[in-house]
């Protein structure tokens, strides 16, 4: 669900507000689940204005809203939600299934007053997303995508159709998220990586996308990445998606998102998301180019981040892949957190100032943020603002609330956030005391929506009328995304009779308007058609862009591409360049020169849409380049070169890597070497590890011992090829552990070997994993517990508590969680205790979770909980698992890549071990999280308040 993006690891960092804002007491009604004292007080802009417009009993746990052409609230609920987590006995059950409401103000005075249940159904299970059209409600419900129709106009669904299957992600957050109508009259919609997703259309086109990814639910066990589609295409994780009302042509619009949980659309066709990570700073919003690859696992999705991130990569930077090539780049990292819902807010009701906004719901951070993207190059820069939030104004003093288990102020988990028919903004609310971890605390399934309106202003709810050409062309403008397509419709089966008024509409003072218009002429025969063709002479550059982008599927692709191609635009030769992606070389070599040529060299949105252009004919493009830009030194061609990564270009890499002067002009033509699939990049790359500049051959030796796992892994003989050294005190500790388990080495002899391992932090390391593989009996264990719980390296001490564990009574977290804690003994506690995996600031290390803003997500019982109970709720990708091979090998630790062939695991210490998958005799999931429970490190409850203290202070 969206309240749960935070699986166990995205954790919540500082508000920042906006100094116009102000505090607004928004009391709920007594309605029996909370008194008027646990009201919460939001703050919004001073020039505008919320109020609480519905809560429960009208409605439970709203996921989605949508709103009709009547001004009403459509919400899908999710009620029974994980019910393998949260059992019906224990908290609010609707035993006939799931609900899609209908809320409505009938009186006008700015509260709903009457609700109505549109639908019920048990096989609706967790529904996601709600697009309401016309009489047809779209409902995202994994593995299904439903659509509900009112026959009858009695508010009841009378008829229930599957319009697309195969989705994975059966009661998961991660799965079929919410649809809207596009400006050219599609249906668009997303699905996060919860795979694998098999969807046929009704053309009979098969889209498969798949990850590493599995967990969450008892469904979704099995996935895996390298998947073809019918486009021959590997589509990776979660997708921004499109399809025809008729259910035919499928297309993916950009891809490898982790749970994008809402795509916005706008009228221009720009595509806008936010994503969440599984770390703790790597949250962001983005531009979405088309055919984007957003880059949260490697491109073919066989491994996570943790096993691709290189030496001194920061976590944003390895999260979201963003130094690969063919990555899009990452726009704004909002940090810390679990972004929802999505919107642009196209009205005019707040002014023109706040027209183009877009709005992304933060449930972890209690916020909603707004942004207003500015031009850059041929992409967009995002700053981010408060727009509505539950926090406060921003204070360098400390938020004691977040230390207090009780304080309903952090409970506003904003999960969407759409505008109404009257142009004032809702803002759907699953109040609950948690984000995260698959559950809920609310047992009684409370929900609020709020109304966002201009301050002082009464805004009234329009009449909808498309029977005549006029109530059209209203509807089309209409601030309500879905309601403005009953617009389009209507003016579409208008035919040539809908040219003059659209003529008008292109004089509107709202530019929303205006491409809306064009959308449509450019559907309307010849003379729509040729309307548009000569708007691509206007002198405004997004009419231009609108224009391209309507008439790409109206004209020849070539000619078109060709024509705008020298367009003095940047955003405009993109859009030319994506074009061009299906194009034959041949077709396309004249357009794609011009398109190299206005390259320069330092805008990466650019150099993405030349890589599209030149997606499976990159070797002619890149000697294309070569021919621009003839200077070998040329940065714009490295970039190219780069970017393509072509075969052909392994020789002039190597000179670049050899010659250049610039240390990230070397970096970036090694990994560009990394990326070519081919026997002389290997070869070249082994050339280059004797380099004597230090940074090339460290990286060089780095990609080796990395490639030679994954996509060179059959291009050599890797025995027979040294790129590893090994130190003599580990071969010491190699030899000595082959003697501790031959079966035949006496049991004496064993100890004393185990005890001098056991004070050697190699040792150590590898007495943890022969312990956790279970080649340890508990005599040899406890003979050497006190010596390994003293060992020099504090990584093993901490890890080896786990399985070597002194005795202790239970800790009581209600009496823990009563205590005052000290924020400095506190910070000896962690640097003693938890520093050796995690970082809070700049202390510790990355082993596991970064804890530093973890004061964001958790209260002090939460965080207790964590800490005591910590293979409760596991992180994914921090689930631990032993693996024994054939040859008698025990690994331990995390689960970082499967491609099929190889297993990359990273152990208790950081290191990466890679197992072939034909060697592997079992492979286990541990129960138990790799983090010691403080019993067995030995920590009292004082400590423990102090621990928490102090990661719950702001830094």
């Amino acid at each position: 669900m969206k309240k749960n993006l935070l699986i166990g690891a995205a954790f919540v960092i500082s508000m920042v507000l906006t100094a116009l804002q102000k505090p607004l007491n928004v009391a709920s009604t007594n309605n029996g689940f909370f008194s008027e004292a646990d009201s919460n007080k939001l703050y919004c802009p001073d020039d505008m204005e919320i109020s609480l417009w519905a809560e429960s009993p009208m409605f439970y746990n709203p996921t989605n809203i949508d709103v009709d052409a009547r001004g009403r609230v459509w919400v899908t609920e999710a009620v029974n939600y994980r019910d393998f987590n949260n059992k019906p006995e224990t908290r609010l059950n609707h035993e006939k299934g799931e609900r899609v409401m209908i809320l409505e103000d009938t009186d006008q005075d700015g509260k709903a007053d009457k609700s109505t249940v549109f639908a019920e159904d048990k096989e609706m299970i967790s529904p996601l997303g709600i697009a309401v059209v016309g009489n047809k409600v779209y409902v995202s419900a994994a593995p299904n995508l439903y659509v509900f129709t009112d026959e009858n106009g009695d508010d009841k669904a009378d008829k229930k159709e599957i319009f697309l299957t195969g989705f994975g992600g059966k009661d998961h957050d991660h799965s079929l998220h919410s649809g809207v109508m596009t400006p050219d009259g599609q249906f668009f919609f997303n699905v996060g990586n919860a795979g694998p997703h098999h969807v046929r259309d009704k053309a009979g086109f098969t889209l498969r996308s798949g990850s590493i990814y599995t967990g969450g639910t008892p469904y979704n066990k099995e996935n895996h990445g390298n998947q073809f589609s019918d486009d021959g295409r590997v589509w990776v994780g979660g997708m921004a998606l499109k399809i025809g009302k008729d259910g035919k042509g499928l297309k993916v619009l950009g891809h490898n998102f982790r749970n994008s949980y809402e795509v916005a659309m706008d009228s221009y066709g720009n595509m806008w998301q936010n994503d969440n990570d599984d770390q703790v700073i790597a949250c962001r919003t983005s531009f979405l180019m088309e055919n984007g690859n957003a880059g949260y696992f490697s491109s073919d999705g066989t491994r996570t981040w943790q096993a691709d991130r290189r030496p001194n990569q920061d976590i944003f930077t390895a999260s979201w892949h963003q130094e690969d090539p063919g990555v899009m780049p990452a726009c704004d990292n909002t940090g810390a957190g679990s972004p929802t819902g999505f919107h642009v807010y196209e009205g005019d009701a707040f002014g023109e100032k706040y027209r183009g906004m877009l709005l992304s719901a933060e449930a972890g951070r209690n916020v909603i943020f707004n942004y207003f993207p500015t031009k850059k190059g041929a992409g967009f820069e995002l700053n981010r603002n408060d727009l509505v939030s539950s926090q406060g104004l921003k204070s360098s003093e400390k938020y004691e609330w977040y230390e207090i288990g009780k304080d309903t102020r952090k409970w506003f988990r904003p999960s969407d956030v759409c505008a109404s028919t009257d142009g004032s903004i809702f803002i759907a609310d699953w109040y609950d005391p948690i984000v995260g971890g698959h559950a809920m605390h609310d047992k009684k399934g409370y929900g609020r929506i709020y109304r966002l309106t201009p301050k002082g202003k009464k805004l009234v709810t329009p009449k909808i009328d498309v029977s005549s050409i006029e109530g059209q062309i209203e509807a089309l403008k209409n601030p309500a995304q879905n309601v403005r397509y009953l617009g389009f419709e209507a003016l579409f089966l208008g035919g040539q009779k809908s040219i003059p008024v659209l003529k008008v509409l292109l004089s509107s003072e709202n530019p929303f308007h205006r491409a809306r218009a064009i959308w449509l002429l450019a559907q309307l025969g010849d003379e729509g058609k040729s309307f548009v063709e000569n708007l691509l002479h206007s002198n405004d550059e997004d009419i231009r862009l609108v224009a391209f982008r309507a008439l790409r599927g109206q004209n020849s692709v070539v000619f078109l591409c060709e024509k705008m191609a020298s367009d003095q635009n940047s955003a405009i030769r993109r859009e030319v360049a994506i074009a061009l992606r299906d194009i034959p070389f041949e077709n396309a070599e004249k357009t794609i020169t011009k398109i190299l040529q206005k390259y320069d060299g330092n805008d990466d949105w650019y150099l993405e849409a030349i890589g599209t252009a030149a997606d499976r004919k990159e070797e002619q493009v890149y000697e294309l380049a070569k021919t621009i830009f003839k200077n070998a030194n040329d940065e714009r061609l490295a970039n190219i070169a780069w970017r393509l990564h072509p075969s052909t270009a392994i020789e002039d890499l190597k000179a670049n890597v050899i010659h250049s002067s610039s240390e990230k002009s070397r970096s970036k033509s090694l990994t560009a070497l990394a990326f070519i699939k081919d026997k002389k990049a290997v070869l070249t790359m082994i050339e280059l590890s004797k380099s004597p500049k230090k940074d090339v051959s460290t990286q060089a030796v780095w990609w080796l011992n990395f490639r030679k796992t994954n996509e060179w892994a059959d291009l050599m003989n890797w025995e027979s090829i040294s790129t590893e050294i090994v130190s003599s005190g580990m071969k010491k500790m190699l030899s000595l552990k082959e003697k501790l388990i031959n079966k035949n080495t006496p049991e004496q002899e064993k100890i004393t070997i185990a005890k001098e391992m056991a004070k050697d932090p190699d040792g150590g390391n590898i007495l943890v994993d022969l312990k956790a593989g279970y080649q340890i009996n508990d005599k040899i264990a406890k003979e050497i517990s006190e010596i390994i719980l003293n060992n020099p390296e504090q990584k093993v001490r901490i890890l080896a508590s786990q399985f070597f564990p002194r005795s202790g009574t239970p800790l009581k977290l209600d009496f823990i969680n009563r205590m005052e804690g000290n924020v400095k003994k506190g910070e000896i506690t962690f640097t003693t205790y938890c520093a050796t995996c995690h970082k809070h600031g700049e202390n510790g290390n990355e082993i596991g979770p970064d804890l530093t803003n973890i004061h964001k997500k958790f209260d002090k019982l939460s965080l207790l909980d964590a800490i005591i109970n910590p293979s409760a709720n596991m992180v994914f990708g921090f689930e631990t698992y032993t693996i024994k091979t054939k040859q008698g090998k025990y690994y331990m630790g995390f689960l970082i890549g499967d491609n099929g062939k190889n297993l990359i695991i990273k152990d208790a210490a950081g290191e990466k071990h890679v197992v072939k998958v034909a060697d592997i005799l079992k492979k286990e999931k541990m129960e138990k999280s790799l983090m010691p429970d403080p019993t067995s490190m030995g920590l009292k409850e004082q400590e423990l308040s102090d621990l928490s203290s102090y990661l719950l202070s702001f830094q």
